[in-house]
């Protein structure tokens, strides 16, 4: 007997019939030269470029990739690059990490979990080479993915446009038997209501003469040749009329699986579909791909087991608006999608501007219900910059629970109506967690001061969440919690507010209420991630006035519910510390009893910092955004690393190196010794809790 050869289809010459593109982020061309030497020996079209600094990387970025490798940079770090690339249109491109000069088996799963697709080594080049192929074929598969279905897209709106400008009668067919039809296909085969149809075989209805040759022709469509899905039949039925011809056409249902559009036109005339080609691929110009199109190609190309659509639409539009420029209501709206994507991390869509609609999904339908507690913090009046100027937003929202994708635009919107009236729902722990804000007595004052109390009984003070990077991938999920309100149509900050040292009341006051909402969110939150811990920055009045803030975060602590050793660090100024020393020694030290952890911000600008670390167990410190200044500078940069170097000395602190709020900044932030680094560059302040993985 002659033996049968067994090939792994991964080493086929088909991922060799086309060019590779190539890029390499390294500081040596040797590996470069070794990486095309190899894959030019396994007859690969290789096309590649090397760089190792990030504006490079980033501009590189707009250009199709096949695959990234990458081995060593001068300022550019793999935790930047694959967070790059997540944020790019080529989200799904796979990244090879050559071996670092440290790397031991022990880090394989965790380097698989910052988002490398494999780690490799150009020391075992077979090695290599396999598993260069299989990222290759998965990022083919990625790409091939997504041009079907752009080309779906396009032939299914063709036939959509064509359908409405002729009134064809549409049905959508599932293993031979009727799912859903239009009007028009009712009244041509003579039912007065869809429910009379629907799981009606197809055969009994188009009742064609010839039944053999159609039920061989069906057959073969309905195993995917969409190339004899144009075709005319004669009808029996008695609705048809003596001519009896029909002109049918099959497509692929692009909202049902596994399911045929059937369009019918009566006459003589077939109609024709044009081809679609590479142009109307990359232009979309054929025709406009509806928003429920888009949702659904969303939910198919992101599937999840629980998925909520949720609609934000204006409260009402603000006057000043229409007062400024002609083209100001215009921007307005663009800025809002923009706020909405920032604070949703999730795709936004344009219905009826000024209405969007968005997709929030989950694994599990408590994860989807934390996500939808957490945009309730939207519904405060915000602040929106359009320009050099500043317009109130008011936001109302609504959210419906998606069962399935959307059959038509009609479907969308009856769905859009139902969300507009359901409410999204509260946090089981609100009332547990409300305190009464007449405890206090507070005077009356004007303007500032009688805002922002007035904003307090309101419950419109804003609390703004922003994660931070934790350079040893422990702390994945730490967020600085800052506050502040909208006073004269611009953001105020409460840290450090000197107007509040009027009425020290009036501050314990917010410091308190600060502190529930902000345990408010977390107690949510760790629905989905249960490490999560916060950072809440608050002012001198509730450490040193406040008799009763320990058992106020003891009873915190326990209704939050986290089972995370102190998941609430308290922030207080180190200028506010160190005026108040011994008080401030006493207070933070029983506030570490009670279950709290202690941090400084504006930390290391002084000559105190050293004295105040030394006598107060931090579990933080925050450096002064001044310090942060220094990462412009080669030789300032070394001047921080050294004070750095000696607060470590004095004791073993986590610094956070904060506002790193551009590139470059970010960058250098790594030539520090600072565990935890913060600023916009790497998530923006939020209104609630989202982490930078979804």
């Amino acid at each position: 007997m002659g033996s049968i050869e067994m090939r792994n289809p991964l080493l086929s010459k088909k991922l060799k019939q086309t060019k590779t593109r190539l890029l390499i982020i390294d500081d040596n061309q040797i590996g470069f030269n070794q990486i095309f030497d190899l894959l030019n020996v396994h007859e690969h079209q290789v096309e590649g470029l090397l760089l190792d600094d990030l504006n490079s990387f980033e501009k590189q970025l707009h250009l199709p990739w096949d695959l990234v490798i990458f081995g060593r940079a001068y300022d550019l770090r793999l935790e930047q690059a694959l967070s790059l690339i997540h944020a790019s249109k080529q989200a799904y491109l796979p990244v090879l990490l050559l071996h670092p000069e440290d790397y031991n088996e022990a880090q394989y799963s965790r380097y698989l979990h910052k988002g490398v697709y494999d780690v490799v080594s150009l020391n075992t080049p077979d090695h290599f080479y396999l598993s260069l192929v299989r990222a290759l074929s998965f990022s083919r598969l990625q790409q091939n993915q997504s041009h079907l279905l752009n080309e779906l897209e396009i032939v299914q709106s063709q036939a959509q446009a064509l359908v409405e400008e002729k009134k064809s009668a549409v049905a959508i067919i599932q293993e031979g038997i009727h799912l859903h039809a239009n009007s028009e296909y009712l009244t041509l085969f003579g039912f007065q209501d869809e429910d009379d149809l629907i799981g009606l075989p197809l055969m009994d209805v188009l009742q064609p003469q010839n039944a053999t040759e159609f039920k061989t022709r069906f057959k073969k469509i309905s195993q995917g040749q969409l190339d004899l899905g144009r075709f005319s039949i004669q009808s029996n039925h008695p609705s048809i009329g003596q001519d009896g011809a029909l002109n049918l056409e099959f497509l692929s249902a692009v909202e049902h699986d596994d399911a045929l559009q059937l369009s019918i036109d009566q006459g003589h005339h077939i109609l024709t579909l044009a081809p679609v080609t590479a142009k109307a691929v990359e232009t979309a110009a054929v025709a406009k791909v509806s928003t429920y199109q888009q949702i659904n190609r969303h939910v198919q190309q992101q599937p999840a087991s629980f998925n909520a659509l949720v609609l934000f639409s204006l409260t009402s539009f603000p006057i000043e608006v229409l007062q400024y420029k002609w083209h100001t209501p215009h921007d307005y709206i663009v800025s809002m999608k923009t706020f909405l994507s920032e604070q949703t991390h999730a795709p936004i869509f344009e219905m009826d501007a000024p209405v969007y609609i968005s997709v929030l999904q989950a694994e599990s339908k408590e994860k989807l219900e934390s996500k939808l507690i957490g945009l309730t913090s939207l519904l405060k009046p915000q602040l929106l910059v359009v320009g050099q100027q500043s317009y109130p937003l008011h936001l109302s929202i609504g959210y419906r629970i998606m069962e399935r994708e959307f059959e038509d635009e009609t479907h969308l919107r009856q769905i859009m109506q139902d969300a507009f009236a359901q409410p999204l729902p509260n946090n089981s722990r609100e009332d547990a967690l409300e305190l009464n804000l007449d405890e206090v007595v507070v005077e009356e004052h004007l303007g500032l001061l009688d805002t922002l109390r007035q904003n307090l009984s309101n419950g419109q003070v804003h609390l703004k969440y922003q994660q931070i990077y934790d350079k040893h991938d422990s702390e994945l999920h730490v967020y600085e919690v800052t506050s502040g309100f909208i006073y004269e149509n611009k953001w105020l900050s409460l840290e450090n507010l000197t107007d509040l040292n009027e009425d020290p009341a009036l501050s314990i006051q917010l410091d308190r209420w600060i502190l529930v909402e902000a345990c408010k969110q977390l107690h949510n939150f760790i629905t989905q991630y249960p490490k999560a811990k916060l950072i809440v920055n608050l002012n001198k009045h509730v450490l040193l006035e406040d008799q009763t803030l320990a058992e106020l975060v003891t009873k915190l602590l326990s209704i939050v519910g986290s089972k995370e050793k102190q998941p609430i660090w308290l922030q207080f100024s180190e200028r506010d510390l160190s005026e108040h020393f011994a008080e401030a020694q006493k207070h933070t030290q029983v506030l570490i009893e009670h279950g709290a952890a202690i941090s400084a911000r504006d930390f290391g600008y002084s000559m105190y910092s050293e004295s105040i670390l030394t006598q107060i167990d931090f579990r933080a410190v925050t450096l002064h955004n001044d310090l942060t200044l220094a990462l412009h500078d080669e030789q300032q940069t070394l001047e921080l690393q050294a004070r750095l170097t000696e607060f470590s000395e004095i004791k073993p602190v986590d610094i956070i190196l904060h506002g790193l709020d551009d590139m470059t900044l970010f960058a250098n932030s790594w030539n520090l010794d600072a565990r935890f680094i913060q600023g916009d560059y790497f998530q923006k302040k939020l209104d609630h809790l989202i982490a930078v993985d979804d």
